[in-house]
């Protein structure tokens, strides 16, 4: 049996028996790993609070085989403003979802990680438009899994003159001309073209780090819906919780 320090957050909390839990958690260099936790719910138990969903925290873990149990966890973020609101909880489990899908075990899940907490930060922390964050969320995600679009010039034709649309079949800006022939591309305003550009080049800390006018949220919640779906072959819907 061998000893691991990780820190990671709860993806997903399932009840297992009487007072045990089963969790998927989501770690910067195992990935994204099952783990059970041994009397979590008792009232009592030092795993209670370490083992909600969407808790951050540093957490000592056995592994037997390919077996990870709990036997010890240190709180480091809770985010305490998503759990009592349920605009915001609705969000974050909704972009979740999408983290669960795209991370495997024995993968190096850091950059999907750091992303992650981030977007928790913005989304318990500020006002921001929560549908602006999941956008940006969505698009640099995709740069992190290997779906980045050509941003400096037309997909076709290669001219880094008068872009206007964005093309899903092609992956990135293509000019207006080439878009004539793309029935799928969007239009797009050059505001929403330099907020794409920035998202998928700026530091990770400043990822949402700027505005955009209500037509360019628009515009940029249209391209990062159609490209994550498209990306992932997945149609992801904003639930209600209740």
């Amino acid at each position: 049996m061998k000893q691991i320090k990780v820190n990671g957050v709860i993806l997903v909390e399932n009840n297992m028996g009487d007072f045990d839990k089963m969790l998927t958690m989501l770690t910067p260099n195992l990935g994204k790993i099952g783990c059970s936790a041994r009397g979590a719910r008792r009232p009592k138990s030092l795993l209670l609070a370490g083992t909600q969903f969407l808790c951050f925290g540093e957490y000592m873990l056995f592994k037997s085989g390919e077996s990870y149990s709990m036997n010890s966890c240190e709180t480091i973020e809770m985010f305490y403003n998503i759990r009592t609101d349920l605009d915001k909880l609705t969000y974050a489990t909704y972009i979740t979802k999408i983290v669960n899908d795209v991370t495997t075990e024995n993968q190096n899940s850091y950059h999907t990680l750091k992303l992650f907490l981030n977007t928790l930060y913005v989304i318990s922390e500020t006002d921001k438009d929560l549908d602006f964050v999941t956008s940006v969320f969505k698009l640099r995600l995709l740069k992190i899994i290997g779906f980045s679009p050509n941003i400096r010039e037309c997909t076709s034709c290669k001219t880094k003159e008068n872009l206007t649309h964005f093309s899903f079949r092609d992956n990135g800006f293509k000019c207006r001309a080439c878009a004539k022939q793309d029935t799928g591309a969007v239009e797009v305003s050059e505001a929403t073209q330099n907020a794409i550009k920035y998202i998928m080049m700026v530091d990770a800390k400043k990822i949402f780090g700027f505005e955009l006018s209500e037509k360019g949220r628009k515009e940029l919640e249209i391209v990062a819906n159609i490209y994550l779906n498209e990306k992932l072959e997945k149609e992801y819907r904003l639930e209600k919780l209740f």
